[in-house]
């Protein structure tokens, strides 16, 4: 819009100058046709007045209408001329205006963009450049202007009338004395849409006032002011010092005091948590914090008020109040932004609380069978309950995961991906064992306090957790077995052989043929039966083993009830069975021949009693 407007002025310019030369002409043409005519009638008319000769009028027309005629022809090239120098005029005229209207255009469309150096005196911004002069960039002006200024300002005498404009043919400066404070510029007057002389007339009291600001800061009695100021907060804050130190001082004789008269010991469940003695230095410290605490907070902000007395530290006021402040602020400001997620994880928390409450209570009353779940067994219920507990506190930690402080932090997350590989790495065999707790768990092979044998080692279960087994031995020895290590063991359970179908120990030993095997079976059945521990019903039994060349070997097996007392039953057994056979006068070894030496002979070999390992 502007552009076009621009152009109308333009034509319309042009326009009047070419009438007015129209008019110039027009106006020369008629003066020469009045002079031509009169001169005419003149020159019919000869020197002295008498008429001339037809011959003599036609010459003297002839001579004058040629002079006519080289006017008319100088005056179409004095047309010419004014023409092309109107044209050229117009042309530079055109030409200035464009580029003045492409340089605003050009400033319109960097206006938004940028934000201008500020010409900053003592923390106070006076006004913006915006444009580059003589291989100085703005942000180089602003500083040059700001130092001067202050320069100018921090002089003895200083004169606000001595500001001035010095006006130059491109740029106007504003002077302070003989000191050219700024230019000010065709740039800089296009910026702010007005001319250099408009703009100069207003920076030029911004300036003039700041130098009498300054002045007024600079005097002699404000600066004794300002140091008297000084030493009267310093005064203060020592005065402030004494009175807290006191304060705390009379607080700590009173604790000592409450130590021997109304300080009691701090008891949980019958338990002396703390005594008087460090209940009273524990309050000691934490006076001496919160003592530490005032008086630091004290001087974080006498510092900033000690700064800001003089104009030359105010900004390092203002900064340190700042770094005081800020964190304060931004601390105050995320915990009021975290609240919903308080909330959020609140709600989170308790839902997952009350559905395992829930959970432990079904599992107690299906593990005293007040529930009973068809194919469901008591004893699965504890671990059962564990295991869905786990995976519920692991579900809500995932929830909750993202609404922690900090979770979004590249650091946060980092952090945890290297927790999560440590121990990946370093657990591998922590989760085997904790998967075969739950795999022996559901397979059921024993349970606490069944006796059993894993390999080498015969006790009883006294610890069934989900990463070891523990197993008092009948030397009452406590071995720690892993779990991934009974799963692949063969494991014997006694207990529960013992439980529903009555569990057989036996023994054997070895008897010559000189003796009835019928003798020998008797013998065997009372012996046991006699054996506090053994069953009656069902009734011990004898098996023969092997028929050997010299010797007939026996096996009495006998049920008992009760597998933690097997090594003493077994014991026992073997007692009777020496007993009887003793009573009955039949020794207890077997005839064994063997040549040597081409000699045969005949030694005795004792009964091989292959007893069970019992406690």
């Amino acid at each position: 819009m502007k552009k076009i407007s621009l152009l109308i002025i333009l034509l319309t310019a042009s326009f009047c100058m070419s009438m007015e030369i129209h008019a110039q002409i027009i106006r020369k043409a008629g003066e020469f046709l009045m002079n031509s005519s009169s001169g005419v009638q003149s020159d019919s008319l000869g020197a002295s007045g008498t008429i001339l000769s037809p011959a003599e009028r036609i010459k003297a027309d002839s001579l004058r209408l040629l002079q006519l005629t080289l006017q008319l022809e100088e005056m179409k090239l004095n047309e010419v001329l004014l023409r092309s120098q109107l044209e050229a005029s117009n042309q530079n005229h055109l030409a200035d205006s464009l580029k003045k209207m492409r340089q605003i255009q050009k400033i319109d469309s960097l206006r938004a963009v940028t934000p201008g150096y500020p010409v900053v005196v003592e923390g106070d911004t006076l006004f913006k450049i915006y444009t580059a002069r003589g291989g100085h960039s703005a942000m180089d002006r602003a500083e040059t202007t700001s130092q001067m200024i202050i320069k100018i300002g921090h002089e003895g005498r200083l004169r606000r009338d001595s500001v001035y404009l010095l006006d130059n043919d491109t740029y106007i400066d504003i002077m302070y004395g003989d000191k050219v404070i700024m230019s000010v510029t065709d740039h800089d007057a296009l910026w702010h849409a007005t001319d250099q002389k408009t703009l100069a007339e207003r920076y030029m009291p911004i300036i003039a006032d700041k130098i009498q600001i300054m002045k007024e800061e600079n005097s002699f009695w404000n600066i004794v002011k300002r140091i008297a100021l000084f030493i009267l907060v310093i005064c203060v804050q020592y005065l402030i010092v004494r009175f807290i130190n006191y304060l705390f001082r009379k607080l700590r004789r009173q604790i000592i005091r409450l130590k021997v008269s109304k300080l009691h010991p701090l008891v949980v469940r019958d338990y002396e948590l703390l005594d008087t003695r460090h209940l009273c230095r524990i309050l000691i410290v934490i006076s001496n914090f919160i003592r530490y605490l005032i008086l630091l907070l004290v001087f974080i902000f006498t510092v900033p008020i000690l700064f800001s007395i003089f104009p030359q530290t105010e900004n390092l006021a203002l900064k340190i109040f700042y770094y005081i402040v800020d964190p304060i602020k931004m601390v105050l400001k995320a915990i009021v932004e975290y609240i919903p997620n308080l909330f959020i994880i609140a709600i989170i928390w308790y839902c997952i609380r009350y559905i395992v409450k829930g959970l432990r209570y079904i599992s107690h009353e299906i593990q005293t069978e007040k529930l009973k779940i068809s194919g469901f067994y008591p004893d699965w219920a504890e671990p059962t309950f564990n295991i869905i507990r786990f995976l519920l506190y692991a579900f809500m930690i995932a929830m909750i995961y993202p609404y922690l402080p900090g979770s979004e932090s590249g650091v946060f997350q980092g952090i945890s991906v290297f927790v999560g590989l440590i121990v990946s790495l370093g657990s591998s065999s922590v989760i085997s064992n904790f998967i075969a707790g739950f795999v022996i768990t559901y397979m059921r092979p024993f349970k606490t306090g069944d006796f059993i044998k894993v390999n080498d080692t015969v006790g009883n279960v006294v610890e069934k957790s989900p990463f070891v087994t523990r197993i008092r031995t009948i030397k009452n020895e406590m071995v720690t077995i892993p779990n991934s290590f009974i799963t692949t063991s063969n494991t014997v359970n006694y207990s529960a052989s013992a439980r529903h179908h009555g569990l057989i120990i036996h023994t054997v030993l070895t008897m010559g043929y000189d003796v009835p095997w019928r003798r020998v079976h008797q013998l065997l059945i009372d012996a046991a039966l006699k054996t506090n521990g053994v069953l009656q019903h069902p009734a011990p039994f004898v098996l023969e083993l092997e028929l050997n060349d010299n010797y007939m070997c026996y096996q009495i097996n006998a049920y008992i009830k009760d597998a933690d007392d097997m090594p003493v039953i077994m014991s026992d057994l073997l007692q009777n069975i020496q007993d009887y056979f003793n009573e009955a006068g039949i020794e207890l070894f077997a005839p064994h021949h063997f040549t040597t030496k081409s000699r045969c002979e005949v030694a005795p070999v004792k009964v091989d009693v292959s007893a069970f390992k019992g406690r």
